[in-house]
């Protein structure tokens, strides 16, 4: 079947080795990428010079910045700090969260080869959190901080880890602050002489892994990564260059996803990114709603929780469905399968709209990819799958059991090392220079590579109950979450150490306020009895022990990023949360307690 214009079809080259290990490679050969992202933003204000670039909602409608003007403010911007003294060595933190004046000052910082860190707002917003930002400052020592506004983020930028850098802030700056408009002013360094010195292996951000599994390391991120990755996409996707992409997008620019694959992807192909200032939260997700009401995309990117909350929406309102669909090539899902009748009902509602339905896709990779490694770029009818390796990244297999293997990933777009972290850095690549992920994968079709690859769990998340018996928590937990909706906000696989599958369950804030709190846990009949009804249900498909949940217990206090059961991604720290609740797990494997949901 021949490529549309959407779309390359899928070709994927095997090789197997003696040992079991498979090689997965993508028949179609890499682009050229370019050399770093300042050639994207000066190609652009030359072709496209009235193009929104960046936007932001100001009253009732946007701010609006077109390449012409952010590449006028990006120098602007660049000479200022070059005048500071900032170089390749005094990194610029980043604590507030997606705006105009953030990307303009990342995009110039990166223009002159000074790397940005950008760092979940909630480490400075939530006083409790705070030993986290400590953590970034000491390990990153930056020379400049930027906070969009002084007064909501007065007491992270208080601290006394802050004294001697220099503090930049949009809105109300204090006294020994800087305003962002005197950056703006300029400065007298040479910004072009500066840029010439900028290639491939420039260090561009550093961003902090989630830390789920260890503490935070920060990913040395070059303009080598981004544009070779924009490549890559490219190759898989050439209806990016048919017409200007154009996103309303929410996803953090601290992550690699928001800030990396999402913010480059509109840059490198001459695209729109409006900033939804809302999420796939209850009080903010109203602010998507209207925003996406507004301004509609070419593409939408969101997790799964947030095309059911838009589902939802668009259900109810007849405009906002024509809105979002009537331009839209492409529904990507990620950080979870998307649930099916979900995928059904945009399905459904795009036909109605536009007579077809768009590209619907996922991808896989991490902060230390770039992200983008298996891309699923051709239609598929299932969620879940997570595609086929990328132009130039060579995709290693390494056997797990019979029909799972641990991913490793080589290529253009996997970061060279950790800031500071020599000894990490060596032990994250075997010997072959392949970057070990700890994910898992299994084969959609094992006869037929460009089925692609669906992803099965972390190697690390996984645990023997003391029967042997392996359990695969991620697996087991994405059911589980599935099948408690919306009745649980998260739960955690437990077992490890005995003889039975357990949950602790995050209760929504709805479910939540029909229970009595317990000495920590919290129970209610008919809750209990709905949740063990579910459960029950579940476990009818279980294979074994290792895949049935046998008992549960909800808890009362909500995990807590402060005490680092939440990452700055807002995943659960699982390791965390169990360490730090040792008696709620206690109480979830007695056999008289009341709290305890037995399936």
């Amino acid at each position: 079947m021949p490529d549309s214009d959407l779309y390359r079809r899928h070709k994927v080259a095997r090789e197997d080795r003696p040992d079991g290990t498979i090689l997965l490679t993508s028949g179609h050969d890499m682009s050229r990428p370019a050399a770093t992202s300042g050639e994207w933003l000066q190609r652009w204000a030359q072709e496209r010079p009235g193009t929104v670039f960046l936007a932001e909602r100001s009253g009732p409608g946007w701010r609006e910045v077109p390449y012409a003007e952010a590449l006028d403010q990006v120098r602007a911007l660049a000479s200022a700090l070059l005048a500071r003294g900032l170089g390749p060595d005094t990194p610029i933190l980043i604590v507030s969260g997606n705006g105009v004046d953030h990307g303009l000052l990342s995009l110039a910082a990166h223009y002159v080869g000074i790397p940005t860190v950008p760092v979940a707002e909630q480490y400075s917003l939530i006083p409790g959190a705070h030993a986290q930002l400590k953590y970034v400052l000491n390990l990153i020592d930056p020379k400049m901080v930027y906070a969009v506004d002084g007064m909501r983020f007065a007491q992270a930028l208080a601290m006394e880890e802050m004294a001697g850098r220099e503090i930049v802030v949009s809105r109300n700056p204090g006294p020994d602050q800087t305003a962002f408009d005197e950056l703006l002013k300029g400065g007298d360094a040479d910004v072009d002489a500066a840029a010439a010195q900028i290639g491939p292996d420039s260090v561009v951000k550093i961003l902090m892994t989630s830390g789920s599994t260890s503490s935070p390391k920060g990913v040395l991120t070059t303009h080598r990564m981004m544009c070779a990755n924009q490549a890559q996409i490219l190759d898989a996707l050439p209806f990016l260059q048919s017409r200007p992409p154009r996103i309303v997008d929410w996803l953090p620019w601290n992550h690699v996803f928001g800030g990396s694959h999402n913010f480059n992807m509109m840059l490198a192909n001459g695209g729109s990114l409006y900033i939804d200032e809302g999420k796939p939260a209850k009080g903010l997700v109203e602010k998507s709603i209207e925003n996406n009401g507004l301004m509609n995309g070419t593409m939408a990117f969101n997790v799964p929780v947030g095309f059911a909350m838009m589902r939802d929406a668009m259900r109810r309102d007849a405009g906002l469905r024509r809105k979002y669909f009537e331009d839209l090539d492409m529904i990507f899902y990620a950080g979870a399968s998307l649930p099916q009748d979900v995928w059904r009902d945009l399905e459904e509602m795009a036909t109605e709209v536009r007579g077809a339905v768009p590209l619907m896709n996922s991808s896989w990779g991490l902060t230390e990819t770039g992200p983008a490694c298996l891309i699923q770029h051709e239609p598929t009818d299932r969620s879940g799958i997570v595609g086929v390796p990328m132009t130039g990244v060579s995709v290693k297999l390494v056997p797990d059991d019979d029909t799972r293997f641990e991913v490793r990933v080589k290529g253009p777009n996997i970061m060279t090392g950790y800031h500071g972290a020599p000894e990490k850095t060596a032990e994250a690549f075997d010997e072959e220079g392949y970057f070990k992920t700890g994910d898992a994968m299994a084969f959609v079709d094992p006869n037929d590579m460009t089925k692609g690859l669906r992803f099965d769990g972390r190697i690390s998340e996984d645990f023997k109950l003391l029967t042997g018996t392996w359990v695969r928590a991620a697996q087991l937990r994405l059911d589980a979450l599935i099948k408690l909706a919306p009745l649980a906000a998260d739960v955690v696989v437990t077992g490890e150490g005995h003889n039975e599958v357990g949950l602790l369950i995050v209760p929504s804030a709805e479910t939540a306020a029909s229970l009595t709190p317990d000495n920590g846990a919290m129970i209610g009949t008919e809750v209990q009895a709905e949740i063990a009804a579910r459960l029950a249900d579940l476990a009818k498909s279980a294979a074994g022990s290792s895949n049935r949940i046998a008992r549960a217990l909800i808890m009362a206090e909500p995990p807590s990023i402060a005490d680092g059961e939440i990452t700055a991604k807002g995943n659960l720290n699982f390791r965390k949360l169990l360490t730090r609740r040792a008696d709620l797990l206690d109480r979830l494997y007695s056999n008289t307690d009341s709290a305890v949901i037995r399936v």
